[in-house]
């Protein structure tokens, strides 16, 4: 037996070694490492985001509008009408769009809602209109939404769309490795594929530790608002605790006790804050901004997708649409298979034209509730949050400072607090039990602590991002991620290419042609634990033996088809 399979059954684990391991072992290393040589790490992180944001700012650019426009391409082409499975969906229209806002968008509108049109509005990305004017502000609401409308969601459903089909279609793990089956082959159960599904845990772990990174410093702003607790780094790592002490227990005790019902109270409560706001504020006024934002954003989305900033390289678009594309896309494989597993049944057209419309069209409502709920603050008001959010730089205020205009202050800003803590909870619980899905495979039934140790995990990463290195709060966020976000990138390429290549050859556009049904295939480490004649919910399935570097594939027993004299044989498709 090898040291790592001695040292997982002596845990008492049911996962693979050959990913559970290396991905805690990265996340260990960057606490303790960060911990004991923070300025050397700093360094590091520093020149590496750097020298990414300098030489490299326009490939995230351009990488997120090729995502959209594949999408969109596959969406409208024949390949639109593949069903995702051999079933109706599993949930209706309505549940499915709410859970589609649940999975990965309640945490940016919180943070972002109020902190970004304020931002832009006052300083206009493009430094072609006055600050603090109407065009600024219409240039605000196009910024925002770009950032928060069809390219965030364009991340999240392109390796969404890769779970699903070779989930549902092939019938291979729920991993992303699984992808890059039509590239690698039978090398994806290999060393080959567990680097990949590494690299996603790693990414993963940082993503979700950026958010809870974003949620501390708000949270930590709110109870100083509230009750003057203080602003400083021992508060912000208490705060990390406090949560993630919530989302152990929310993950030990499962998906429908523990995450839906803080899932379905968070978009109550998100609803019931954005009503109120529009029910107090200046009602026609909002409404007819939210309607407005529409046409400004359609209208300014072909120049702002391919914008780069290069006749001003002012630098601006490396602090704001770098940073946000490389924190989506390093978090995107928890989302995407979040979003696959409710998506089952649903054909391409019906996936893509819901991933990228429901959450998109609520993104408008909620920007442009808040954004010109704000400008007309600041217009009445100047400088109420123009000082301490852009002169201050005290992002994380904003919320707090904005519903200080509204009645009910109090009352509003503790359940602006409470709202953070639960979508942080879910977003970190979630992120627990997906990591741990990738890391195991089929067997769903795995051991309370892996989770618990995922979730443990992210928040030890947030607080050292947060209070272990030279710089802090959002500055140090952004250094990490935007390293971390650039392998995804290049994963995303390929994943254009591995979904193209599996639908022709499913289609029969390109050899070998087999046909449109495929074993499941377990990956060695539970396929150890189980028999080949074994059934698993009424379906067969295929043992792949785990293969040494250098050792021929070893053969399984073949299973005849009616209408092939082949046999088929693991990994291979039957009819």
């Amino acid at each position: 037996m090898k040291p790592l399979d001695r040292l997982h059954d002596a845990l008492g684990l049911r996962t693979s070694p050959r990913i559970f391991f290396p991905a805690a072992l990265v996340a260990i290393i960057f606490v303790v490492g960060t911990i004991l040589f923070t300025e050397q790490v700093d360094a590091a992180f520093a020149g590496a985001s750097g020298w990414i944001m300098s030489n490299l700012g326009w490939f995230y650019i351009l990488g997120v509008t090729v995502f959209l426009l594949f999408l969109v391409y596959l969406a409208a082409s024949r390949f639109g009408r593949v069903r995702l499975g051999d079933q109706k969906p599993e949930h209706s229209g309505l549940t499915w769009f709410a859970m589609l806002f649940a999975a990965g968008i309640g945490s940016i509108l919180m943070f972002w809602g109020v902190a970004e049109p304020i931002n832009h509005y006052a300083n206009p990305p493009m430094q072609d209109v006055e600050g603090q004017t109407q065009a600024a502000a219409r240039e605000a609401i196009a910024f925002t939404l770009y950032h928060f409308g069809l390219h965030t969601w364009a991340i999240f459903a392109l390796p969404a769309l890769g779970f699903a089909y070779f989930m549902y279609r092939r019938n291979l793990p729920p991993r992303v490795s699984s992808i890059f089956q039509p590239l690698l082959g039978e090398k994806i159960h290999g060393p080959v594929g567990a680097a990949i599904d590494v690299v996603a845990v790693v990414g993963t772990i940082f993503g979700v530790g950026v958010s809870v990174g974003l949620g501390t410093l708000q949270i930590n702003s709110g109870l100083n608002t509230l009750w003057g607790l203080g602003e400083s780094r021992l508060v912000q790592v208490l705060i990390i605790v406090a949560v993630s002490a919530i989302a152990v227990v929310s993950v030990s005790v499962g998906l429908e006790k523990g995450i839906k019902r803080l899932s379905n109270l968070n978009i109550i409560l998100a609803v019931g804050l954005l009503c109120f706001v529009v029910a107090t504020g200046p009602t026609l006024f909002l409404v007819k901004g939210t309607i407005e934002s529409v046409g400004i954003y359609a209208s300014a989305l072909p120049q702002l997708a391919f914008w780069n900033d290069t006749a001003g390289d002012s630098g601006w678009q490396n602090q704001w649409t770098v940073f946000y594309w490389a924190w989506t896309i390093s978090w995107s494989p928890f989302t995407g298979i979040f979003i696959a597993k409710i998506s089952k049944g649903r054909t391409i057209r019906q996936f893509v034209s819901g991933v990228l419309a429901a959450p998109v069209l609520f993104s408008i409502v909620w920007f442009g509730v808040f954004g010109w709920a704000s400008f007309g603050i600041e217009q009445e008001t100047p400088g109420e949050l123009v000082g301490p959010v852009v002169e201050q730089g005290d992002v994380a205020t904003a919320l707090f400072v904005f519903l200080e205009h509204f009645p009910l202050t109090t009352v509003t800003q503790i359940l602006a607090v409470v709202l953070v803590v639960i979508f942080f909870t879910t977003s970190v619980d979630s992120a627990g039990l997906v990591i741990d899905s990738i890391s195991n495979g089929y067997e769903e039934e795995a051991p309370v602590r892996q989770r618990v140790f995922w979730t443990i995990a992210m928040g030890a990463v947030a607080a050292t991002m947060l209070a272990a290195t030279g710089e802090g709060g959002l500055a140090a966020l952004q250094q990490v991620i935007i390293v971390v976000g650039l392998p995804f990138f290049i994963i995303g390429y390929v994943m254009i290419y591995t979904i193209l290549a599996a639908l022709k050859e499913d289609a029969g556009e390109s050899p070998p042609v087999r046909a449109l049904r495929w074993r499941r295939v377990l990956p060695p480490e539970e396929a150890a634990r189980r028999t080949v004649d074994e059934e698993y919910d009424n379906d067969t399935f295929t043992v792949v033996p785990e293969i040494e570097p250098g050792q021929e594939p070893i053969p399984v027993d073949p299973i005849l088809v009616e209408d092939d004299d082949e046999p088929a044989t693991a990994g291979q498709p039957r009819p």
